[in-house]
């Protein structure tokens, strides 16, 4: 029997075409088979894992003497333990968190702690060890984890693992960095108008040692460890102790590495009995800290005399007697001040200690008066400039608002013991942070002119009605139910008011 060879070919065709077939079902059939080997090789992964011991975690605190064996400690035990070989060693520094597995074998680095509790570091020991103050006031001695070795100082607040004796992290926000700031100030003499008598003083007092210090050794003369500015407030006390940092920082060249520590004064203040003096000597030992770099350090107290007032005059405490002794034992006490000047700034410096102003100390007194027509005329020119969009010449602005700030309008009338009379007007309360104001009114009255199409900048009306707005709102003047006040703003101190009359 003959076989058709057409019909020969189309079954072979067919037959190779259900190979094909058979061999795509096959590599489908073998790559499931190959998944499900691989999850099932997971699943006894997971089973195995899940059978596992509980893991167990520690501190590391150091290796032995041959690196072979580590000290941890965990769950409050101070234990030995083996090292993982797989483990990378390098990652073991004190304080990191690790994993130990089956036989307490160190297996993992967990890197370091993110919690724990809060202390406060008073002093450093050695390059890896430091004396922590908690919370509670009690005092101990743990060792810094690598990361913080460099730069934690006095005053930072640190994270802590109290039963490891390890602190891991510096917590940017410090004790001291709240009750100060660490800067040099952006501000320099030529931004203080009418204060060329108490810049010169400040200078000689301030400067000269920085500038001179061979002739001052030669000449055997300390400088001095204090200076008081002292007077009526906004008159440019803060700007001058500002200005001192900055100066003495342009005279050794890098600005960056000089210190102004600006003390909050009465946020020194704690109800707890010793806080306060333990907040003044932390202040001090920062201090010291930074001058220890050769820079010098400017430690500026704010209205000092809510922290340092005269022992004794406490009504419902008397706190003084402590916190006084305590600043003036580190102003002058055994550990010597080096590169470190404290300024004081008061507007009530009858209420400081004897102590505090005495010689040696703040020994320096400078009064910041209340500025005069010249004086007045040259801090308006440091606010009213050629750069701004003007309608009138600048000196003719600022000679009307000059003329109508000391012009003659009664304020209040003082009547004294002795039957004399004193009429005090609006000027003799000018101070420079009223003229600054004065200027912004004067900026936004034109500001409303310009949007209203009144005007296009600058113009002497608008000075006259921010004299008129200044002098009716003013802050500045005191309590008019407090006649002693009144006294003293006449400089009459001592002499008893027994009337007080408004006449403005």
């Amino acid at each position: 029997m003959t076989i058709h060879e057409p019909h020969v070919n189309a079954e072979t065709a067919s037959l190779q075409r259900d190979l094909q077939a058979a061999r795509a079902r096959n590599a489908k059939l073998a790559e499931l088979l190959k998944e499900s080997r691989d999850r099932l090789k997971d699943l006894h992964a997971e089973i195995e894992a899940l059978a596992e011991p509980v893991s167990t975690f520690g501190i590391f605190l150091c290796f032995d003497e041959y690196r072979r064996d580590a000290t941890i400690i965990t769950a409050g035990r101070r234990m030995r333990v083996k090292v993982s070989p797989n483990m990378d060693r390098g990652q073991l520094v004190p304080g990191v968190r690790v994993r130990l597995g089956e036989g307490s074998v160190i297996v993992e680095a967990c890197g370091l702690p993110e919690t724990g509790n809060l202390a406060t570091l008073m002093e450093r020991i050695g390059t890896n060890r430091a004396i922590i103050s908690t919370p509670s006031g009690e005092e101990a001695v743990v060792t810094l984890a690598y990361e913080i070795q460099g730069h934690a100082r006095s005053g930072d607040t640190l994270l802590i693992d109290q039963r490891a004796g390890v602190a891991f992290e510096r917590i940017p926000k410090t004790e001291v960095s709240s009750l100060s700031l660490e800067e040099v100030p952006d501000v320099s003499y030529a931004d203080i108008g009418g204060l060329d008598e108490q810049i010169g003083k400040i200078k000689d007092a301030v400067e000269l040692p920085f500038a001179h210090p061979d002739l001052y050794r030669k000449y055997e003369l300390r400088p001095p460890k204090g200076v008081l500015l002292y007077g009526p407030p906004g008159c440019g006390k803060t700007l001058i102790a500002k200005a001192v940092a900055q100066s003495l920082s342009s005279r050794i060249g890098d600005g960056s590495r000089s210190w102004f520590l600006n003390i909050k004064g009465p946020e020194l203040l704690n109800k707890f009995v010793g806080e306060t003096e333990r907040r003044v000597r932390m202040i001090f030992e920062r201090a010291r800290e930074l001058a220890s770099e050769g820079r010098p350090v400017i430690i500026f107290f704010d209205e000092i005399d809510s922290v340092f007032r005269t022992r004794g005059s406490g009504v419902s405490s008397d706190m003084e007697t402590t916190v006084v002794p305590q600043f003036l034992t580190e102003l002058d006490g055994v550990e010597d001040l080096h590169n470190v000047i404290v300024i004081g700034a008061t507007n009530r410096e009858e209420l400081l200690d004897p102590a505090v102003l005495r010689p040696g100390r703040l020994d320096v007194k400078i009064r910041v008066s209340r500025p005069d027509r010249s004086a007045a005329r040259d801090i308006f020119t440091r606010y009213v400039t050629e750069g701004l969009p003007l309608e009138e010449p600048v000196d003719t602005l600022i000679d009307t608002a000059v003329t109508e700030l000391f012009r003659d309008k009664p304020y209040v009338s003082l009547r004294f013991a002795d039957g004399d009379c004193q009429i005090l007007h609006y000027r003799d309360f000018v101070s420079g942070a009223m003229i600054a104001n004065i200027v912004d009114r004067a900026k936004k009255l034109a500001i409303k002119d310009v949007l209203s199409g009144e005007g296009q900048g600058l113009h002497s009306r608008h000075f006259v009605d921010a004299v008129a707005a200044e002098q009716q709102e003013s802050e500045d003047l005191p309590n008019t139910a407090n006649p002693d006040e009144w006294a003293r703003i006449t400089g009459k101190q001592g002499r008893t008011v027994v009337q007080v009359d408004v006449i403005g």
